[in-house]
């Protein structure tokens, strides 16, 4: 049985439009059938189809509000499936100049599902370990000052259904950086603050209003390199 269930999730992943389009959603956002029927270069009525296959096999949602509907990946377990997936097809050889800054650019900050991965959120998560805003001590936590420091940045910490941390193995850097609904919550602030940018491809731009709420996280990004990588 678990042979039978795990070539039905490859069979859903196995055709290249469908692919294309999951990993157009691994950028977290809501996409409507149209743009991911752009993004994977078909007709409308195919990617059509194609939603409804990943909708029945458990891979997107579909949202209504109001009268538009849009696609979103279903659950965080399913944007780190694909997130793994991924990594195999990053590690194809870079041929050319545009391809080479593309990958650059991935392995130095991008949204994995809704938070950041890459070397910057590797750099989060240890520059609010390093200053004492996360603890591992009884499982990763933050301490007191941690959610003080995330008041101040408007980054809003809601208890819910979701944990709040935990470590996602980063698939470029080979370490954790931080995922759930604090990190979601983090990179969902930064946006609205102009602190970064999304490319719509998953990279992440760090502009120079970052400097100061990141360095209060313990993130040095002149240290990072910032303005050669991004």
């Amino acid at each position: 049985m678990e042979t039978i269930a795990l070539a039905e999730v490859a069979a859903v992943l196995a055709d290249p439009s469908r692919a294309t389009m999951c990993l157009a959603l691994l950028d977290g956002r809501a996409w409507t059938v149209g743009e991911l029927a752009k993004a994977a270069g078909i007709a409308l009525s195919t990617a059509s189809e194609h939603v409804t296959r990943l909708t029945d096999a458990g891979f997107v949602a579909r949202v209504k509000q109001g009268r538009a509907s849009y696609v979103r990946i279903a659950d965080p377990r399913v944007a780190e499936l694909i997130e793994h997936l991924a990594q195999h097809a990053e590690h194809r050889p870079v041929t050319g100049l545009k391809s080479s800054l593309r990958v650059r650019r991935l392995g130095f900050a991008r949204t994995c599902y809704d938070h950041l991965a890459g070397v910057l959120g590797v750099a989060v998560r240890d520059g609010m370990l390093a200053t004492g805003l996360l603890d591992t001590a009884d499982g990763l936590a933050l301490t007191g000052r941690g959610r003080a420091v995330l008041a101040e940045l408007g980054v809003p910490v809601a208890a819910g259904r979701r944990p709040l941390l935990r470590d996602c193995l980063d698939w470029t850097e080979r370490r954790d950086h931080l995922a759930g609904a604090v990190p979601a919550a983090l990179l969902e602030r930064a946006v609205e603050a102009g602190w970064v940018d999304r490319d719509g491809h998953r990279a992440v731009k760090v502009r120079p209003t970052a400097a100061k709420p990141f360095a209060a996280l313990g993130v040095d990004l002149d240290a990072l390199g910032v303005g050669s990588a991004s």
